[in-house]
C-alpha cells in the first residue's frame, strides 16, 4: 500500500472529492520536503558546463627594438669662488674734546654741567 492509500484508510468519514483535495496536499507537502532537502543538501555548490572550441595557439617571431642612445652631456665645470677683497679701513678718528653739550675726555662723555663741577672753571659755581 501507498502511503497516499494509508493516509486515506485513516480518514474515514471523508468524501471522495475531499480525499482528493486530501492526498493532492500530501502530495505537494512531500514535494516541498524533497526541495527543501534537496535545496540544503546543494547548498554552495554550482554546477556549470562550458562549451568551447579549442584554438591552437599562433607563435609569432619575437620583434626586438633597439634601444635608445645614451648621451652623456659633460661634468659642469668644477665651482671656483673668488676670495673676498680685504678692505682695510682706518680706525675711527677719536677727537678729545666738547662734542656739542657734551665733553669726551679720551675715557667718557661728561656732561657740561659735571665736567665743570669736577674740573671747576669759567666762575662755575659749586654747590
Amino acid at each position: 500500500m501507498r502511503i497516499q492509500d494509508r493516509i486515506a484508510v485513516c480518514l474515514i468519514d471523508f468524501s471522495e472529492e475531499d480525499e482528493m483535495n486530501i492526498r493532492s496536499l500530501v502530495g505537494i507537502g512531500v514535494a516541498l520536503s524533497a526541495g527543501l532537502v534537496c535545496e540544503a543538501a546543494s547548498a554552495g555548490v554550482n554546477v556549470g558546463v562550458n562549451l568551447g572550441v579549442p584554438v591552437a595557439p599562433v607563435y609569432a617571431a619575437p620583434v626586438y627594438a633597439a634601444p635608445a642612445p645614451v648621451y652623456q652631456a659633460p661634468p659642469p665645470p668644477p665651482v671656483v669662488y673668488q676670495p673676498a677683497p680685504v678692505v682695510v679701513t682706518p680706525a675711527p678718528a677719536v677727537v678729545v674734546g666738547w662734542h656739542g653739550d657734551r665733553y669726551w675726555d679720551g675715557y667718557r662723555y661728561w656732561g657740561r654741567r659735571d665736567w665743570y663741577a669736577h674740573h671747576g672753571g669759567y666762575g662755575y659755581r659749586h654747590w
